[in-house]
């Protein structure tokens, strides 16, 4: 029995080394679990060109966006384990766990991580019409007006959902929420005065902010960020105790032949380093981030940490 069941595993890893020899040898599909045209979307076709320039054969985006991004997840995760289906995973891989109680799959174990791809910054602004011209004075005008402020998010289970509940723990106010199907629509409602504050990331906000509609009040992150200079950050705003960010990677079903996600994880890394891909994700106010599988697989886990604490304080619900 012991020497059937070693034979098995011989057999196993044979199996999966002749795999990852003639690897590939059709095409690859890359699913993005957001509506097509959003930051995400966008990077994620990005990286689906370098990918295919990379490993000689055409990579196809398929968008499956719904719950979150957890309809998308949830199809990788039940994908085999051969390389031929990836997913072009967010932040979101990291909150899900927190606010869905029966997310058919677990992030730590359901995926082989390939690399961290690009990290964001979030950014609090308001409608232009709102009095307040500071994060200060938003913060005190909120705290005047408990429950009587709206934000605007993605949708229920983003990360600008959770990034206004985090503000709202660490700030201290009652802010409502309304959930929308995508950051653009609730940009936009912001620009109209619908909702009157939302947490966003910088390339659905600046031509709004631009526009002179929306007003930004700080930003995330150690520094200002070049597009918004006169932003400042949130310490520099004074709240020092808020940190969040958005971000991307590519992960493929666990199992995956280690040889299969090396080799996505060296031509990924490669193109994140070009000057070309650099460009691209500045002007999306994103910065490059490739790393090995095993750092961002630690990553993900101290996110999943992380956010969990996010929603515990918080108590964050799926609208």
């Amino acid at each position: 029995m012991i020497f059937r069941s070693f034979k098995c595993i011989l057999l196993s890893v044979a199996a999966a080394s002749v795999l990852a020899q003639g690897y590939p040898d059709k095409p690859l599909k890359l699913v993005v679990p957001f509506p097509p045209g959003g930051p995400t979307d966008i990077v994620g076709r990005l990286v689906a060109q370098k990918l295919a320039e990379g490993i000689g054969q055409p990579v196809v985006v398929e968008n499956r966006p719904g719950a979150g991004g957890t309809v998308g997840s949830t199809a990788v995760a039940r994908a085999p384990a051969d390389g031929y289906t990836l997913l072009y995973g967010s932040t979101t891989l990291a909150i899900a766990p927190s606010l869905y109680r029966d997310l058919a799959y677990d992030p730590r174990t359901a995926f082989a991580p390939i690399s961290l791809v690009s990290r964001g910054p979030i950014i609090a602004a308001v409608n232009a019409q709102l009095p307040a011209k500071t994060l200060k004075d938003f913060i005190a005008l909120a705290k005047s007006s408990p429950g009587r402020i709206n934000y605007g998010s993605a949708g229920s289970g983003t990360p600008p959902h959770l990034a206004a509940e985090l503000f709202k723990t660490v700030a201290g106010v009652d802010l409502v929420h309304v959930p929308y199907k995508g950051g653009g629509p609730a940009v936009s409602d912001l620009a109209g005065g619908q909702v009157q504050v939302i947490f966003e990331g910088l390339p659905t906000l600046l031509p709004h902010i631009k526009s002179g509609k929306v007003r930004a009040l700080a930003i995330t992150g150690a520094k200002r960020d070049p597009a918004l200079p006169e932003v400042p950050t949130f310490a520099e705003a004074g709240l020092p105790g808020y940190d969040a960010n958005f971000w991307n990677g590519l992960v493929a079903p666990a199992g995956t032949p280690a040889e299969v996600i090396a080799r996505l994880n060296s031509v990924l890394v490669q193109a994140l380093a070009t000057p070309e891909v650099h460009a691209a994700l500045v002007r999306l106010g994103l910065e490059a981030a490739g790393t090995t599988p095993q750092q961002f697989g630690d990553f993900i886990a101290a996110e999943i940490d992380k956010w969990a604490r996010v929603v515990k304080a918080s108590g964050a619900k799926i609208d």
